[in-house]
This record gives structure tokens, C-alpha cells and sequence, in this order.
């Protein structure tokens, strides 16, 4: 069974938060426009910590057996259920 793709790909999370910030820095945004970007930054930096956490939970679960190291996957989705 081929891996699941992660539903939030961080690396282009990020190079968007990144191009929206640089947007807003402009200061050439109207009032809406600001707000928009805004709440879609906002948006952004959730995926992007959650991902990270999600990263961080899976190096968490790397175990030693047998003097040999495993990474287990770890799925959000399972903790949903």
C-alpha cells in the first residue's frame, strides 16, 4: 500500500506564508485585502505548527530494538478516531 500524502505539504505552506508576508510588507494592500491575507496567514502558520508538531511527535516514536533503530509513523488521523 503506497504511504499516504500528508494532506498539508509544510515546505509550500511555508514558501506561501512566506510570499503573503512579503505582500503585506509592500504596504500596497488595500484594508480587505490586508484582512484577507491576514486570516489566510493566520492559516498558514496553524498548518505549518501543526505539521511541525506532527514532525516532531514522529521523531519522538523512533525506538531502539535490537541495537537498531525504527522510525514508526505516526497518524494524526488514528488519534481522531
Amino acid at each position: 500500500m503506497p504511504p499516504k500524502k500528508k494532506a498539508v505539504d509544510f515546505e509550500q505552506s511555508l514558501k506561501s506564508l512566506e510570499e503573503l508576508v512579503n505582500r503585506m510588507e509592500q504596504g500596497d494592500m488595500s484594508l480587505e485585502e490586508s484582512l484577507n491575507a491576514f486570516q489566510k496567514g493566520i492559516a498558514l502558520t496553524r498548518e505549518c505548527q501543526t505539521r511541525l508538531a506532527e514532525a516532531e511527535q514522529q521523531v519522538n516514536l523512533l525506538i531502539e530494538e535490537n541495537d537498531q533503530y525504527r522510525l514508526e509513523a505516526f497518524d494524526s488521523e488514528q488519534d481522531d478516531e
